[in-house]
């Protein structure tokens, strides 16, 4: 929410750039008033790094391969593990028209998803994880020109200084670690102009949010890691305060809204006691929060609700509070709980619990959203193994440079720039527990001979390493791709898909089931805020919808609606979504029409009740007049 976003005011970005771009080429200078104040400043310090803006494709300039590659991913390893789960909502949401795309604090490229074919295009053709796309190499873009700013930015398109790149547009915001540095860049880049950034930018900040708490949480595993806001509906979401408190109550870390909201800044926190801030000693305090609920402080600076996101992996209180298995706010819901009302999914579930616990491989399948990890996690919890390891490695999202080590491990000196010591691959972390294989459909092929043989002996041994250790795990893997085609395709070990292949689960899509209000029930309680009901035109709206992005997609939504509610407020209505979000929804209903014809019957009835009077018709659906307005507009039309 503090984030602003410079939006152009150019009619047409493209014809202004170009001119701009055709005099600089003929005249050497850049002129005035031409560009938006932040296009200016880049591609003036861009001139000054001595670049021609209509010099060609440098494919290899700046690239990082091999040994290179392998050491850039592993430096960065912490922040590719905090932004992998939010890879898929995002191409979800923004992919299908282009690509996400992380780099690291010198805008290095890490990972790109979505739609790879646009890397195909010239002018993208030097686009490649190992890249870099700083300010210095390639010129005005999205991703080292966030890096500069260390803000959101948004080069539309024909607005990059290098002419090659004006037919692209791109989004992105800067990543920060506990500390506020700049650790990285998330950007969407697409064809085109951009015509809503502001919706791209809404989506990729929620998403900066998430990995920025997960990093938190990450780089203070010993400490405790509080959550807060002055709106309790604030909590878990991108706009919550995060505070890292030492076993004796020193703040040891604040994010960006924790300083905000304590109005001081982080250099005035770091080193305070936590009494002093928030007035509040008690370890009943502490312990009541690590019950999994949320408590409230009234403080100098006003009241505010906390949560406990992490607790100390050392601590008393993990000898006591903890021992009662508290009900947390990420804990993983019952299998039992997923299949809500589908009879079919509940013995699909019950015969892959059994599957498992008798030593049989699970293969998840099932379109992109639709909670493969959340159900994988589910079964390890239901398994024997539930006080084991449960170990999830995403083989789409690790560049295939880094794959081999994460997996197997290696020894120390096994290639230049390893860690010291060496690195334990997953493989062994989840010895005793259960190791969940995320898109195993995306293994590289060369990875597929080398997993089957450990599967087939059971022992494993680190890069660098002559001698080989036992493993003891249970396996659990996903995909939403079509892995028989793959395997008449030649694009996966067909012998590998028989040894993963033991109980077969498919998860049906989000549209394919018919308990929607248990699903939006559930996540509502889930985001501490029970009690809280939908009115008829939303719930409408919610249920006529095709949701591609599947629960995933639901629970942004979910979330949205909650944060938009003002204090007291328990019904959520129409009013609660953006029209960004409204149009979304409108646009993307089921093609029966059956939504349409609901809620135009729910508006004629409220007029019909109400003798046409709109202000009163609007305020019993729970909508705004305007809203009420647009709705009979857009359904009409």
């Amino acid at each position: 929410m503090a984030r602003q976003f410079p939006i152009t005011n150019a009619q047409d970005p493209l014809h202004e750039s170009r001119q701009a771009r055709m005099r600089l080429a003929s005249e050497g200078e850049l002129p005035l008033g031409m560009l938006r104040d932040e296009i200016d400043a880049s591609w003036r310090r861009s001139l000054g790094h001595g670049l021609d803006c209509l010099q060609g494709e440098q494919v290899g300039v700046g690239l990082q391969q091999g040994q290179d590659l392998r050491m850039l991913l592993e430096r960065n390893r912490l922040l590719m593990d905090a932004v992998t789960p939010e890879l898929d909502y995002l191409v979800s949401r923004q992919g299908k028209a282009g690509i996400v795309i992380l780099g690291d604090a010198q805008a290095n490229v890490l990972a790109i998803e979505g739609q790879k074919h646009v890397l195909q295009r010239e002018g993208l053709r030097d686009l490649h994880p190992g890249s870099c796309w700083s300010e210095s190499l390639r010129g005005t873009n999205a991703i080292g020109t966030a890096v500069v700013e260390g803000r959101p930015t948004l080069i539309n398109c024909g607005e990059h200084y290098l002419d090659r790149l004006s037919p692209f547009s791109c989004t992105s915001v800067p990543l920060r670690d506990p500390r506020g540095e700049v650790i990285g860049v998330l950007d969407v880049t697409r064809e085109g102009v951009m015509a809503q950034p502001q919706d791209s930018l809404s989506v990729l900040m929620l998403a900066a949010g998430n990995i920025e708490s997960r990093m938190f949480g990450l780089c203070h595993p010993e400490q405790l890691v509080l959550a807060f806001h002055s709106r309790p509906q604030y909590l878990n979401s991108a706009w919550h305060g995060l505070l890292a408190l030492s076993l004796d109550g020193e703040v040891l870390a604040a994010n960006d809204s924790a300083c905000q909201l304590l109005q001081v800044p982080r250099q005035g926190l770091i080193g305070r006691r936590s009494s002093d801030l928030l007035g509040e000693r008690s370890p009943a305090f502490i312990a009541r929060l690590w019950q999994g609920g949320v408590s409230n402080v009234q403080t100098a600076k006003g009241e505010f609700f906390f949560r406990a996101l992490q607790l100390p992996r050392h601590s008393p209180l993990n000898g006591s509070a903890a021992q009662a298995k508290p009900a947390v706010a990420n804990k993983t819901p019952a299998l039992e709980a997923l299949a809500g009302a589908d009879a079919r999914l509940a013995r699909n579930l019950r015969m892959a619990r059994q599957g498992l616990g008798n030593g049989l491989p699970v293969l998840l399948l099932g379109e992109t959203g639709t909670g493969k990890e959340v159900v994988a996690r589910a079964l390890h919890q239901a398994s024997p193994r539930a006080d084991k390891p449960f170990v999830a490695v995403n083989c789409a999202a690790i560049p295939e440079g880094l794959i081999e080590s994460e997996l197997f491990g290696y020894r120390e000196g096994a290639f230049t720039g390893s860690r010291r010591g060496g690195m334990v691959g997953r493989l062994m972390q989840a010895h005793g527990g259960t190791l969940f294989l995320d898109e195993i459909g995306d293994m590289p092929l060369a990875l597929q001979a080398r997993l089957l043989r450990v599967l087939q002996e059971r022992r494993v041994a680190p890069l660098g390493a002559g001698d080989e250790q036992d493993i003891d795990v249970a396996l659990i893997c996903a995909t939403h791709r079509d892995l028989k085609r793959l395997v008449q395709e030649q694009h996966f070990r067909e012998d590998l898909y028989y040894r993963v292949n033991g109980v077969s689960l498919r998860l049906p899509a989000l549209r394919e089931r018919d308990d929607l209000a248990n699903i939006i029930e559930g996540l509502l309680d889930k985001s501490g805020a029970k009690g809280v009901s939908l009115d008829p035109a939303l719930a409408a709206l919610l249920e006529g919808f095709d949701w591609p992005g599947n629960i995933r997609q639901l629970e942004m939504v979910v979330r949205t609606a909650l944060a938009m509610r003002e204090d007291g407020e328990q019904v959520l209505t129409l009013d609660h979504l953006t029209d960004c979000l409204l149009d979304e929804l409108a646009s993307g209903t089921a093609p029966s029409g059956s939504l349409k014809d609901n809620e135009l019957e729910l508006i004629r009835g409220a007029l019909a009740r109400h003798q046409g009077n709109v202000s009163a018709a609007a305020e019993a659906l729970g909508i705004s007049r305007a809203t009420l307005y647009r709705k009979l507009k857009q359904l009409r039309g």
